[in-house]
Formats: structure tokens, C-alpha cells, sequence
């Protein structure tokens, strides 16, 4: 038995996803590969992808990357949920928390038990019973305590906010570290193998051309290889999933650094918060067939902690995904695979998942297609379930002030929507299929935080007493209180741990 292995492998684009696939090829190849980055400084990158999930602490670790060194370097801050406002109804606020909500103890799961308490009057909000969203609202955080076994503070999940443009300039000194090489130049033309239609090489404008044996496209919504190149085909999701622009801009920071990020629904669509150690995130996400850009813009400024500092940067974009991620010799990753709006600050890790994907499934120079197709159909099945947890914010809405999300709530739904939604609804069930992304958890909170009541519960609940349930879920409420009694300000925490240092000042805006 023989495989002829790869011997080059050329990274078309930087941003987050050229420098995190560059960085984690690097660090899994062992520089037993000759990895390429070209980019161009002409060729802007999106950026805003500045709120992750979880999972992103795993990319980190198999990296070798210090948390607090990539805080510091990022101007990065903590993160223990994200907080959804005016979703269900006007005024109505709820945070989708990391992490667990309460703790199992008899035969079926502990919401169970809470829907029964609930329907009696006899529980407290659902937020009660998580670490993660009590901390939240206290501004607090505290990482994981070892020395703590069987305690929420040894269970507490996080992820990160961070400067994008940092993070890609952070990651791009950890992979050059590492033997990666960074070829700046603008590609004019890219160059197919005669026969099976393979790409060779990218030609750039100085005449190089850079030649590899597999190309990964971190190009963006463009999709140079992909879709320019190679003609892949994009699967288009606006009639589920109907923004189609956003615009972006920084703001001087609030007086409170709060652990979390916020969403808020406005009339055609929504708007983003992220806080940074120094500034805030900021943009909105909006239909431009139910609202104009100039009111678009107008909201977002009126809805800002303080002064912008700069012009909103605008994007446009059309939810979706490629037909295939992997075609050929070509793999693409970030924008250019497709794109999920960033409701639930998916889009990260759906590099960092792509990217372990690629490892999982790494070619030869075969390219055995039965690999590339097991690739594709994994990639499939991840973007469509997080397609669905989207669309569920979108059609669990009992708004009535706008055509927009009158329209979202009557829409027809992909049937595995459908039959996760008509689950929920009769006993309060949830099933997690093939360990899609999101977790029982968080389709919980969304359910719960969207005013969807199930009709009922689960019949084994009735095994317990009521009294022995009560005393159940009052236990864990005071525990939960316990624990979020000892955490420290979320700021104090960056203070003592990851304080970046002040980035210079600009000149004023004109």
C-alpha cells in the first residue's frame, strides 16, 4: 500500500479564516508542509466577526495559544452568553447563557421538572438556575475552578470577544512562527491542470506564480477558487433567513464592561453589541426590502453606548451556503463556503470547524472523492442545523409592529425545523441529532426566552412528589446564587489577568 502525500499547500486570503487555517495546518503538519498565505493589503477583509462561541477555546488549546497573551493582543474580553432584546415581544429581554441549566438528578431532565413547577407557579425565571446567565446579569466571571468538583464554578463555560483585524494580526505572527510564508500580492488569474480541471497555481500581479498541490479559499463572499474558478454552485437561503446587508461601526465604550454580547430586534431586523477592553462592536443586520440603508444607519447610531469612531462600514450579503465546501483540489473555508448571519456568533466556528474537517479528511494526491464527498456532506448537515436554530429566533416572534416580522412569523419552515419546534411544543422534548452544534440547552433557552409553552411535560415528572420537587429546584437556585457570590467583576478579572494596553490614539473624525 502506497499514498503519495501533498507537498504544498497555498492559503488564497488572510483575515480570521486565512491565519486560523494557516496557524492550525501549521501546527497539525508539524512544517512537514510548505504552507503558502497570499494576500493583498489592496483587498479588504469583512472583520466583524468579533463574538465566538465556546468552542473556540478547544482551537486555542490544540494551537497552543495562551489565553492571556491572545486576550491581551486582541483587546479581547469574556464572554457567558449573549443577551436577545425585544425577540419575542417588545420589551421582552432573555440571555441564551453557556453551559448547563440546573442539574439532573432523577429519571428525565431537569427542565422537565421546571415546566411542571412553572405551570404550578412554583418556579422561579429559567435564568435562575444558570451560572452562566445569574453572572451575566451581575457583570461578573470567573473561568472554570478546578478545586472545586461538583460545583456550577467548576463547569462555568466561555468564549471570548476580541478585535478580528487583531486576531487575524495575532494569529498571522503565531503561524509565520511556525514556517508558515506570507506572499503579499493581488491574484490576476488563476491557473487549472489540463484533464480533471484541478487548480495549479495563482498567478499575481507582479507575474509570481505561486504553485500548490491543495488550495484552501479564505477569499471571502467572492469565493476566488470556488466559485469564480471553479463555478461550485451557492445554495441561497433568504427565503428563510431574509436580511441581506449590515453595516458596522466601532463606538467608544460603555461605563460597564458586560460579559456577554446583545442583540436587539429592531423593525427590520437587528443590531449587534460586542464589548471590547477598548471600544464596543456595534452594527445592524437588516432587510433591505423592509427598510432603507438611511434608516438603517440612523438606527444603529441612535442605538450606540457613545461617540462612533468612524463611518458604518457597509456589507452586503446573501445567506447561504456552496453547494459543495470541498471541489477538486480546493477547500473553502469562512465567507467563502457561505454565510450565517452572526445571530448566535456562529461564524468563527465555522472556520475552526471547517478547519478540523479538512484535518479529519486530509488528502493525499489522490483526492479520493469519497472522502471530499463525506467532507461535504458533514459540512451540509452543520450549516443547515445552525440554519435552523437561526431561523427559530426569526419565526418565534409574537411581533405585530412591522410588515417584516409579521412576515417571519408566518413563513414556511424547513421541515427539520418543524419537527424539533412540534416536539418541544407537546411535552416539552428536545432531541439533539448527530452532535449538531447546538445543544438542547440552548434550543431551550430560545423556546423559553420566545414565550413557547409547551402543552405539557413529561408524564414521569408526576414520579416525584411536588414538595420533593420544589425543594429540588430551590437547591439549585441557591447554589447558583453561591457561586455567582464569589466571582469577581468581570472587569476586576481583566484588570488583574489580561489588561491590554491602550491602543493609540487616532486623530479625531473630520
Amino acid at each position: 500500500m502506497h499514498t503519495e502525500l501533498l507537498k504544498s499547500i497555498v492559503v488564497v486570503g488572510g483575515g480570521t479564516a486565512g491565519w486560523m487555517t494557516a496557524a492550525a495546518l501549521a501546527t497539525a503538519l508539524k512544517g512537514r508542509y510548505a504552507i503558502r498565505v497570499v494576500e493583498s493589503d489592496e483587498i479588504g477583509i469583512v472583520g466583524v466577526g468579533e463574538a465566538t462561541i465556546p468552542m473556540i477555546q478547544i482551537f486555542n488549546k490544540i494551537v497552543g495559544i495562551n489565553e492571556a497573551e491572545f486576550i491581551k493582543a486582541t483587546q479581547g474580553t469574556f464572554k457567558l452568553g449573549i443577551e436577545f432584546v425585544n425577540w419575542g415581544r417588545l420589551g421582552d429581554r432573555y440571555m441564551h447563557g453557556f453551559g448547563r441549566i440546573g442539574q439532573d438528578l432523577w429519571t428525565v431532565r431537569f427542565e422537565q421538572y421546571w415546566l411542571k413547577m412553572r405551570s404550578l407557579g412554583r418556579a422561579k425565571p429559567l435564568e435562575e438556575y444558570c451560572v452562566t446567565r445569574m453572572a451575566s446579569k451581575a457583570n461578573r466571571f470567573l473561568p472554570p475552578q478546578a478545586n472545586v468538583p461538583n460545583s456550577p464554578l467548576n463547569d462555568i463555560a466561555y468564549a471570548y470577544h476580541f478585535d478580528a483585524s487583531l486576531y487575524a494580526r495575532f494569529l498571522r505572527g503565531f503561524a509565520e512562527a511556525r514556517g508558515v510564508v506570507r506572499t503579499e500580492g493581488k491574484i490576476v488569474q488563476v491557473s487549472q491542470r489540463e484533464g480533471d480541471g484541478h487548480v495549479d497555481a495563482v498567478v499575481l500581479a507582479s507575474g509570481e506564480r505561486v504553485e500548490g498541490d491543495l488550495f484552501i479559499d479564505c477569499s471571502g463572499f467572492r469565493g476566488l477558487l470556488i466559485e469564480q474558478t471553479l463555478q461550485t454552485g451557492y445554495e441561497d437561503w433568504t427565503h428563510w433567513l431574509p436580511c441581506d446587508r449590515a453595516l458596522a461601526v466601532p463606538c467608544e465604550s460603555a461605563p460597564v464592561l458586560t460579559p456577554y454580547t446583545r442583540s436587539t430586534a429592531h423593525r427590520a431586523g437587528w443590531q449587534w453589541r460586542i464589548p471590547l477592553q477598548h471600544r464596543t462592536g456595534n452594527g445592524h443586520v437588516y432587510c433591505s426590502r423592509f427598510v432603507s440603508d438611511d434608516e438603517a444607519a440612523a438606527t444603529l447610531l441612535s442605538n450606540l453606548d457613545g461617540k462612533p469612531l468612524a463611518d458604518p462600514r457597509p456589507i452586503r450579503f446573501t445567506t447561504g451556503m456552496r453547494k459543495r465546501g470541498w471541489n477538486k483540489n480546493v477547500v473553502a473555508i469562512g465567507l467563502a463556503s457561505g454565510f450565517l448571519e452572526p445571530l448566535e456568533s456562529t461564524s468563527i466556528h465555522l472556520i475552526q470547524s471547517s478547519i478540523q474537517r479538512l484535518i479529519d479528511y486530509f488528502p493525499d494526491r489522490g483526492f479520493n472523492p469519497v472522502d471530499i464527498a463525506e467532507y461535504n456532506r458533514q459540512s451540509r448537515f452543520e450549516y443547515e442545523r445552525i440554519r435552523d436554530f437561526i431561523i427559530l429566533h426569526y419565526t418565534l416572534n409574537q411581533r405585530e409592529d412591522s410588515e417584516f416580522w409579521r412576515a417571519c412569523a408566518h413563513m414556511s419552515l424547513p421541515e427539520s425545523l418543524t419537527h424539533k419546534i412540534e416536539l418541544y411544543k407537546a411535552h416539552g422534548r428536545m432531541v439533539r441529532v448527530d452532535n449538531e452544534l447546538f445543544t438542547e440547552f440552548s434550543w431551550l433557552q430560545v423556546f423559553e426566552g420566545q414565550n413557547l409553552v409547551p402543552e405539557g411535560y413529561h408524564p414521569l415528572v408526576d414520579l416525584q412528589p411536588e414538595e420533593s420537587i420544589g425543594e429540588y429546584l430551590e437547591s439549585v437556585r441557591n447554589v447558583i446564587i453561591k457561586c455567582v457570590d464569589v466571582m469577581p467583576d468581570h472587569q476586576a478579572f481583566i484588570d488583574k489577568h489580561c489588561k491590554a494596553t491602550p491602543p493609540v490614539a487616532k486623530p479625531a473624525m473630520a
